[in-house]
């Protein structure tokens, strides 16, 4: 069933774009929580931004509105077509992101928003080494993705969510401390809030 599920959800993308906004009424709308992450973070239009498994450009849409030098990277070339539909306005290249194909030190900031939970802990591990690598001094790494609820209430709706639309991936990551994969890999300021009764972290890392 979850398996359907999670098929029908990449393969439609208004079955994706509604499941995206009912599971973002948590925190008050599909764009509060895209702006979460970038929330006090000084982005001016010179800055190179990075989108990380962009998807359909949902998280894209809000950063073109910071910068017009915006990347979208993704694995998929359905996502990507889309993204390019629904913001032409960055560019985007085809790649998995643990293997970007940019050179060390190409952006100012680096997003990926709830991406991370799909990646077994080796991919998530070469990802987190990738954003480092592709980071300049001083950039930032922008995460909104799932955590280990602490508000007993939001425990049925994201257990429900998980098992009809992820993977086993998505309960590992439950069990991953981001931040302390985040500090292993050499960034050195790291903050994490948490949203939706804990079900939700958003952390902002900076090399």
């Amino acid at each position: 069933m979850a398996t359907i599920l999670r098929d029908w959800s990449y393969r439609y993308q208004w079955l994706y774009d509604s499941i995206s906004r009912v599971a973002a009424l948590s925190v008050g709308g599909e764009r509060r929580f895209r702006q979460l992450p970038l929330k006090s973070l000084d982005i001016t239009p010179t800055m190179q931004i990075l989108d990380v498994c962009c998807g359909c450009g949902q998280a894209t849409r809000v950063l073109v509105e910071r910068s017009p030098h915006v990347t979208g990277l993704d694995a998929s070339p359905l996502s990507l077509a889309r993204a390019k539909r629904n913001v032409p306005q960055a560019s985007y290249v085809e790649a998995f992101a643990e293997a970007m194909p940019f050179a060390d030190e190409q952006f100012d900031l680096v997003h990926t928003s709830a991406a991370l939970h799909e990646m077994a802990p080796a991919q998530l591990q070469a990802i987190l080494r990738e954003v480092y690598r592709v980071l300049r001094p001083k950039g930032y790494f922008t995460v909104i993705d799932f955590h280990s609820p602490q508000n007993p209430f939001f425990i049925p709706g994201l257990y429900l969510f998980l098992l009809l639309f992820e993977t086993e991936t998505s309960w590992q990551f439950l069990q991953t401390d981001l931040a302390q994969h985040l500090q292993a890999v050499g960034f050195q300021t790291i903050q994490r809030s948490l949203h939706a009764g804990g079900s939700l972290q958003v952390i902002q890392a900076q090399k």
